[in-house]
Protein backbone atom coordinates (compact mmCIF):
# COMPACT_ATOMS: atom_id res chain seq x y z
CA UNK A 1 0.00 0.00 0.00
CA UNK A 2 1.20 3.00 -0.52
CA UNK A 3 1.05 6.39 1.44
CA UNK A 4 1.13 9.77 0.74
CA UNK A 5 2.90 12.82 2.73
CA UNK A 6 0.03 13.72 4.48
CA UNK A 7 -0.92 10.55 5.26
CA UNK A 8 2.81 10.11 6.94
CA UNK A 9 2.48 13.20 8.84
CA UNK A 10 -1.08 11.93 10.15
CA UNK A 11 0.79 8.66 11.49
CA UNK A 12 3.79 10.66 13.34
CA UNK A 13 1.51 13.36 14.89
CA UNK A 14 -0.38 10.28 15.96
CA UNK A 15 2.85 8.12 17.41
CA UNK A 16 3.88 11.76 19.33
CA UNK A 17 1.07 11.95 21.03
CA UNK A 18 1.20 8.53 22.02
CA UNK A 19 4.76 9.52 23.45
CA UNK A 20 3.80 12.26 25.25
CA UNK A 21 0.56 10.34 26.89
CA UNK A 22 3.32 7.19 28.03
CA UNK A 23 5.87 9.89 29.60
CA UNK A 24 2.99 11.70 31.35
CA UNK A 25 1.81 8.42 33.33
CA UNK A 26 5.68 7.19 34.22
CA UNK A 27 5.93 10.72 36.20
CA UNK A 28 2.60 10.69 37.48
CA UNK A 29 3.11 6.81 38.87
CA UNK A 30 6.87 8.04 40.28
CA UNK A 31 5.21 10.64 41.97
CA UNK A 32 2.58 8.67 43.53
CA UNK A 33 5.36 6.14 44.26
CA UNK A 34 7.32 9.18 46.34
CA UNK A 35 4.21 9.94 48.36
CA UNK A 36 3.73 6.52 49.72
CA UNK A 37 7.47 6.75 51.03
CA UNK A 38 8.51 3.31 49.80
CA UNK A 39 11.59 4.65 48.46
CA UNK A 40 12.79 6.76 51.88
CA UNK A 41 15.99 9.07 51.67
CA UNK A 42 18.88 7.32 53.32
CA UNK A 43 19.57 9.48 56.42
CA UNK A 44 23.39 9.40 56.11
CA UNK A 45 23.72 8.10 59.74
CA UNK A 46 25.51 6.03 61.24
CA UNK A 47 26.18 3.52 64.24
CA UNK A 48 29.03 3.87 66.78
CA UNK A 49 32.02 2.50 65.41
CA UNK A 50 33.68 -0.63 67.60
CA UNK A 51 37.43 -0.31 67.79
CA UNK A 52 38.64 -3.03 65.96
CA UNK A 53 40.72 -4.43 69.12
CA UNK A 54 37.00 -4.66 70.65
CA UNK A 55 35.43 -7.05 67.87
CA UNK A 56 35.71 -11.11 67.62
CA UNK A 57 39.07 -12.53 66.55
CA UNK A 58 39.99 -16.09 65.61
CA UNK A 59 43.72 -17.37 67.15
CA UNK A 60 44.53 -21.02 65.96
CA UNK A 61 40.30 -21.84 65.30
CA UNK A 62 39.44 -20.78 68.72
CA UNK A 63 37.10 -17.30 68.76
CA UNK A 64 37.72 -14.79 71.55
CA UNK A 65 35.26 -12.52 71.86
CA UNK A 66 36.88 -8.98 73.76
CA UNK A 67 34.65 -7.68 76.59
CA UNK A 68 33.20 -4.40 77.24
CA UNK A 69 34.56 -3.53 80.50
CA UNK A 70 36.92 -4.03 82.84
CA UNK A 71 35.46 -2.93 86.27
CA UNK A 72 35.54 -5.27 89.12
CA UNK A 73 38.04 -7.94 86.90
CA UNK A 74 40.19 -10.55 88.77
CA UNK A 75 41.41 -14.03 86.97
CA UNK A 76 44.02 -16.12 88.40
CA UNK A 77 46.77 -18.24 86.10
CA UNK A 78 50.01 -18.35 84.36
CA UNK A 79 51.85 -15.00 83.34
CA UNK A 80 54.50 -15.18 80.66
CA UNK A 81 57.12 -12.09 78.93
CA UNK A 82 57.62 -11.77 75.60
CA UNK A 83 60.74 -10.24 74.72
CA UNK A 84 63.40 -9.63 71.75
CA UNK A 85 61.51 -11.22 68.70
CA UNK A 86 58.27 -9.11 69.33
CA UNK A 87 60.63 -5.89 70.36
CA UNK A 88 60.09 -3.03 67.90
CA UNK A 89 56.86 -4.58 66.09
CA UNK A 90 53.17 -3.11 66.57
CA UNK A 91 50.99 -4.24 68.80
CA UNK A 92 47.14 -5.11 68.70
CA UNK A 93 46.34 -1.27 69.08
CA UNK A 94 48.84 -0.24 66.90
CA UNK A 95 51.45 0.96 69.05
CA UNK A 96 55.08 -0.37 69.04
CA UNK A 97 56.28 -3.08 71.06
CA UNK A 98 58.59 -1.94 74.08
CA UNK A 99 60.13 -5.28 76.12
CA UNK A 100 61.47 -2.12 78.31
CA UNK A 101 57.84 -0.61 79.21
CA UNK A 102 55.36 -1.21 81.28
CA UNK A 103 52.35 -3.02 78.92
CA UNK A 104 51.15 -6.22 78.47
CA UNK A 105 48.86 -8.25 76.38
CA UNK A 106 45.69 -9.67 77.64
CA UNK A 107 42.94 -11.70 75.47
CA UNK A 108 39.76 -10.18 76.56
CA UNK A 109 40.25 -7.18 78.34
CA UNK A 110 39.78 -3.52 76.70
CA UNK A 111 42.87 -2.05 75.63
CA UNK A 112 44.62 0.44 78.34
CA UNK A 113 43.22 -1.75 81.16
CA UNK A 114 45.48 -0.62 84.02
CA UNK A 115 46.17 -4.42 86.09
CA UNK A 116 47.78 -4.46 89.45
CA UNK A 117 49.29 -8.29 88.96
CA UNK A 118 50.68 -9.82 91.89
CA UNK A 119 52.93 -12.75 91.75
CA UNK A 120 51.36 -15.41 94.27
CA UNK A 121 54.57 -17.23 94.31
CA UNK A 122 56.68 -14.62 95.51
CA UNK A 123 54.56 -11.87 96.88
CA UNK A 124 55.99 -9.38 94.14
CA UNK A 125 53.26 -6.61 92.42
CA UNK A 126 53.75 -4.64 89.70
CA UNK A 127 51.19 -1.90 87.79
CA UNK A 128 50.82 -2.38 83.77
CA UNK A 129 49.11 -1.56 81.04
CA UNK A 130 47.05 -3.79 78.17
CA UNK A 131 48.27 -2.75 75.00
CA UNK A 132 48.41 -6.19 73.02
CA UNK A 133 46.50 -9.55 72.84
CA UNK A 134 47.70 -13.13 73.62
CA UNK A 135 48.96 -15.25 75.30
CA UNK A 136 47.61 -17.92 73.21
CA UNK A 137 48.87 -20.91 75.52
CA UNK A 138 46.55 -22.65 77.25
CA UNK A 139 46.39 -22.04 80.92
CA UNK A 140 48.31 -18.64 80.55
CA UNK A 141 46.38 -15.75 81.29
CA UNK A 142 48.79 -12.78 80.80
CA UNK A 143 51.90 -11.31 78.56
CA UNK A 144 54.15 -9.39 80.19
CA UNK A 145 57.45 -7.16 78.94
CA UNK A 146 60.81 -8.02 79.72
CA UNK A 147 60.72 -5.40 82.59
CA UNK A 148 57.52 -6.07 83.98
CA UNK A 149 58.37 -10.31 84.55
CA UNK A 150 62.01 -8.92 85.83
CA UNK A 151 60.09 -7.01 88.67
CA UNK A 152 57.93 -9.85 89.45
CA UNK A 153 60.90 -12.01 89.64
CA UNK A 154 59.88 -14.09 86.70
CA UNK A 155 62.31 -13.82 83.77
CA UNK A 156 64.18 -17.33 84.73
CA UNK A 157 61.52 -19.28 85.18
CA UNK A 158 59.44 -17.79 81.89
CA UNK A 159 56.27 -18.31 84.13
CA UNK A 160 54.77 -17.86 87.52
CA UNK A 161 51.23 -18.25 88.75
CA UNK A 162 49.94 -14.26 89.20
CA UNK A 163 46.53 -13.39 89.79
CA UNK A 164 45.12 -9.75 88.13
CA UNK A 165 43.20 -7.36 89.19
CA UNK A 166 41.52 -4.44 87.33
CA UNK A 167 42.12 -0.96 88.77
CA UNK A 168 40.05 2.09 88.37
CA UNK A 169 42.37 4.00 86.67
CA UNK A 170 40.87 7.88 86.79
CA UNK A 171 40.88 7.19 90.49
CA UNK A 172 44.42 6.13 91.22
CA UNK A 173 45.91 8.93 89.07
CA UNK A 174 43.68 11.65 91.29
CA UNK A 175 45.33 10.22 94.59
CA UNK A 176 48.54 10.11 92.85
CA UNK A 177 47.98 14.31 92.14
CA UNK A 178 46.34 15.30 95.39
CA UNK A 179 49.35 12.96 97.04
CA UNK A 180 52.16 14.84 95.60
CA UNK A 181 50.48 18.63 95.44
CA UNK A 182 51.79 21.82 93.30
CA UNK A 183 54.90 21.49 95.84
CA UNK A 184 57.87 23.38 94.96
CA UNK A 185 61.18 22.26 95.08
CA UNK A 186 63.68 24.37 97.90
CA UNK A 187 66.28 26.65 95.79
CA UNK A 188 70.18 26.50 97.00
CA UNK A 189 72.54 28.40 94.58
CA UNK A 190 69.75 29.09 92.15
CA UNK A 191 69.30 25.85 90.72
CA UNK A 192 66.68 23.09 92.53
CA UNK A 193 67.40 20.98 95.56
CA UNK A 194 66.84 17.22 93.91
CA UNK A 195 64.42 16.00 96.25
CA UNK A 196 64.48 12.09 97.15
CA UNK A 197 62.00 10.19 95.31
CA UNK A 198 60.01 7.60 97.83
CA UNK A 199 59.82 3.92 97.39
CA UNK A 200 57.86 2.71 94.95
CA UNK A 201 54.84 0.88 96.82
CA UNK A 202 52.21 -1.09 94.86
CA UNK A 203 48.56 -0.39 95.92
CA UNK A 204 46.91 -2.93 98.27
CA UNK A 205 45.01 -5.96 97.15
CA UNK A 206 42.02 -5.89 98.79
CA UNK A 207 40.26 -9.09 99.36
CA UNK A 208 38.40 -10.22 96.36
CA UNK A 209 37.49 -13.76 97.51
CA UNK A 210 33.74 -11.96 98.26
CA UNK A 211 31.73 -10.77 95.42
CA UNK A 212 29.51 -11.91 92.84
CA UNK A 213 30.92 -14.75 90.63
CA UNK A 214 29.45 -15.98 87.22
CA UNK A 215 31.04 -17.98 84.08
CA UNK A 216 30.36 -17.09 80.87
CA UNK A 217 29.65 -20.42 78.75
CA UNK A 218 28.50 -19.31 75.34
CA UNK A 219 28.18 -16.02 73.33
CA UNK A 220 25.86 -15.88 70.56
CA UNK A 221 24.87 -13.98 67.63
CA UNK A 222 21.11 -14.71 68.03
CA UNK A 223 19.05 -14.66 71.17
CA UNK A 224 17.02 -17.88 70.53
CA UNK A 225 20.39 -19.95 70.33
CA UNK A 226 21.51 -18.26 74.15
CA UNK A 227 18.05 -18.90 75.74
CA UNK A 228 18.52 -22.69 74.49
CA UNK A 229 21.33 -22.84 76.62
CA UNK A 230 20.17 -20.69 79.18
CA UNK A 231 17.10 -22.81 79.87
CA UNK A 232 19.27 -26.15 79.96
CA UNK A 233 21.18 -24.79 83.33
CA UNK A 234 18.09 -23.24 84.36
CA UNK A 235 16.61 -26.87 84.50
CA UNK A 236 19.20 -27.39 86.54
CA UNK A 237 18.79 -25.44 88.89
CA UNK A 238 21.03 -22.40 88.26
CA UNK A 239 20.56 -18.85 88.18
CA UNK A 240 21.57 -17.81 84.61
CA UNK A 241 22.05 -14.51 82.79
CA UNK A 242 22.10 -13.36 79.62
CA UNK A 243 23.82 -10.36 78.82
CA UNK A 244 23.71 -8.06 75.51
CA UNK A 245 27.02 -6.21 74.36
CA UNK A 246 27.86 -4.66 71.28
CA UNK A 247 30.92 -6.09 69.30
CA UNK A 248 32.27 -5.94 65.47
CA UNK A 249 29.11 -4.11 64.93
CA UNK A 250 26.78 -6.13 66.36
CA UNK A 251 24.89 -7.46 68.95
CA UNK A 252 26.37 -10.69 70.89
CA UNK A 253 24.48 -12.42 73.58
CA UNK A 254 26.69 -14.22 76.23
CA UNK A 255 25.51 -15.96 78.64
CA UNK A 256 26.74 -16.31 82.50
CA UNK A 257 25.58 -18.88 85.29
CA UNK A 258 25.97 -17.52 88.77
CA UNK A 259 28.97 -19.51 90.33
CA UNK A 260 28.86 -17.76 94.05
CA UNK A 261 30.14 -15.38 96.13
CA UNK A 262 33.33 -17.24 96.67
CA UNK A 263 35.77 -16.64 93.77
CA UNK A 264 37.48 -20.02 95.46
CA UNK A 265 33.93 -21.92 94.85
CA UNK A 266 33.55 -20.06 92.02
CA UNK A 267 36.96 -21.12 90.14
CA UNK A 268 36.20 -25.03 91.42
CA UNK A 269 32.60 -24.70 89.51
CA UNK A 270 34.24 -23.09 85.95
CA UNK A 271 36.73 -26.21 86.42
CA UNK A 272 33.58 -28.42 86.41
CA UNK A 273 31.56 -26.68 83.62
CA UNK A 274 35.30 -26.83 81.70
CA UNK A 275 35.30 -30.91 82.67
CA UNK A 276 31.33 -30.89 81.24
CA UNK A 277 32.85 -29.66 77.57
CA UNK A 278 32.68 -26.14 77.95
CA UNK A 279 36.56 -25.95 77.39
CA UNK A 280 35.89 -22.43 77.26
CA UNK A 281 34.62 -21.10 80.09
CA UNK A 282 35.36 -17.62 81.89
CA UNK A 283 35.51 -17.16 85.12
CA UNK A 284 33.69 -13.05 85.46
CA UNK A 285 33.03 -11.02 88.70
CA UNK A 286 29.61 -8.79 88.43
Amino acid sequence: MTLNASSCRSHGLVHILSLILLLALAFGCSSKTGDRGEFPAKSGKKGPRIPATQRPYVINGITYYPIPSAIGYVEQGIASWYGEPFHGKKTANGEVYDMYSDTAAHKTLPMNTVLLVKNLENGRSTLVRINDRGPFVQERIIDLTYTKAKELDIVGRGTAKVEIVAMETRQQAAEQVAASGPVKPPVEGGKPTPQPQPPYQAPPVPDFDKGNFYVQVGAFIKIEDARTLAKAFAKRGRDVVIQQYPAAGMNLYRVMIFASNSLAKAKVFEKELKAEGFRYALLLAR
